[in-house]
């Protein structure tokens, strides 16, 4: 892509209204775009962000077992009368009445609407266990949105609602989906810590929340030092193979009631950190809570009737993008993860309108382009120091900076962002590495 014809409206000051990191980059990096109160207009920057994060959640979701299907944001109050939520949900969620005088809702969460479904289609034991999702946007009306989409009304969200036909079998959907979301975080480079959570409106008695650690985190979160020292599963388990991964990431802390509770968290002192953290992903177990109201049966191998065992799995989308950058960033911009760049390198013309310059960028940008390596090419005719911190900014993995006086000695500038390493190379070495 050629920075001269893309839409990437950056600005040079911080903005007024962003009180955290991610928000004030967001905006200085021309990702997103305020509409109104806590809803937001992705730009193209911002959004090949998004769509990097949601394949990623999507292929690990895939991999695990889950199937894709794409439910409504509007849903029928009806629904939610069954389960009883309507009216205890509160005013986070945004009522409304269509033109027929049918009360309806834009929905926060989708139990009622998954449960509907299954019972309409499913009716036998041997279609069990089953695990359906989809990734879609949701609105809960907060009273104060900020931080900009890290506590957004309007949000992308992955959630996943499984279905088993006892506790035994709802522990291995939960046990697989725990396990397939340290693997989807350590993918978009992130260090994620699973603790124990209250399960809230959703109800249920097992649940974790996903925490990535971050100086500006929402919250204070303890654990063991040594969780960090865990290494990302891989492969496929057994169920027992499952049991045993999140026994061994959960024997780290063991909150008796509350885990932002230090003097509950069962970690001996001298190994107890305290850190800020940001939730990023949040699962439960609930049992019969909606299939039971709901009257979501199907009929066992006895000829008995049974309530099915739910469980639901949520990963905020959009909320990951705040979230990679709070834990992601340094003082010129954004360093972002590899897998989840909008860019995976930064082409930078020292001197755009120079003959030799200009010939050997495009023979660079064509190279790259055949490599199938998605590039951001500078060839605007703004100031060095300019193109320089602009790539800073947006946080591309690699910079390869070709000049007038690097020609003449036959190497580019390879820079690093992460590191911030600088290298001269060749323009052939330089290409080896981003395509290796």
């Amino acid at each position: 892509m050629r920075l001269s014809r893309y839409f990437m409206p950056t600005l040079k000051e911080d903005p007024k209204e962003a009180q955290i990191a991610s928000h004030r980059l967001m905006l200085r990096a021309g990702m997103i775009q305020q509409s109104s109160a806590g809803i937001y207009s992705w730009l193209p920057l911002g959004n090949r962000v998004l769509k990097n994060i949601e394949r990623i959640v999507r292929e690990e979701q895939d991999r695990a077992g889950a199937l894709e299907i794409l439910m409504p944001t509007i849903q029928p109050a009806d629904l939610w009368r069954e389960s009883g939520r309507y009216d205890d949900y509160g005013k986070e969620m945004l009522r409304i009445v269509d033109r027929h005088d049918r009360d309806m809702l834009y929905g926060p969460t989708n139990e009622e609407q998954v449960t509907d479904i299954f019972r309409s289609h499913v009716n036998s034991y041997k279609d069990l266990p089953l695990n359906l999702y989809h990734i879609q946007w949701k609105f809960r009306d907060e009273v104060r949105p900020r931080f900009g989409v890290m506590r957004g009304r309007e949000f992308l969200m992955k959630d996943a609602y499984s279905f088993d036909l006892d506790y035994e079998g709802a522990k291995i959907a939960y046990n697989t989906m725990f396990v397939a979301y340290l693997k989807t975080y350590a993918r978009l480079g992130l260090q994620a810590i699973p603790l124990r959570a209250d399960t809230g409106p959703i109800g249920g008695d097992l649940s974790h929340e996903f925490i990535i650690l971050a100086d500006t985190g929402e919250s204070e979160v303890f654990y063991h030092k040594d969780i960090l020292n865990l290494k990302t599963p891989e492969g496929d388990h057994t169920p027992e193979e499952l049991q045993a991964l999140v026994d061994e990431w959960t024997s780290y802390y063991a909150a008796a009631d509350e885990m932002h509770d230090a003097d509950n968290c069962g970690v001996a002192e001298g190994d107890l950190v305290a850190r800020r953290g940001i939730e990023v992903g949040h699962i439960f177990h609930f049992g019969e809570k909606y299939s039971k109201a709901m009257g979501a049966t199907v009929m066992g191998p006895d000829g008995k009737e049974i309530t099915v065992s739910m469980g639901s799995y949520g990963i905020g989308v959009s909320r990951l993008v705040g979230g990679i950058i709070e834990a992601c960033h340094d003082e010129a911009g954004i360093v972002w993860p590899e897998e989840v760049a909008p860019f995976k390198v930064g082409l930078i013309n020292l001197k755009s309108g120079d003959e030799a310059c200009d010939a050997a960028c495009e023979d660079f940008y064509a190279k790259l382009q055949a490599a199938g390596i998605e590039v951001l090419y500078d060839d605007t005719s703004d100031r060095a120091g300019g193109k320089f911190a602009k790539m800073d900014l947006i946080g591309v993995p690699y910079q390869v900076t070709i000049g007038p006086r690097g020609l003449k000695t036959g190497v580019v500038e390879f820079k690093t962002r992460k590191s911030g390493e600088k290298e001269e190379i060749t323009p052939e070495a330089a290409l080896n590495r981003l395509v290796g």
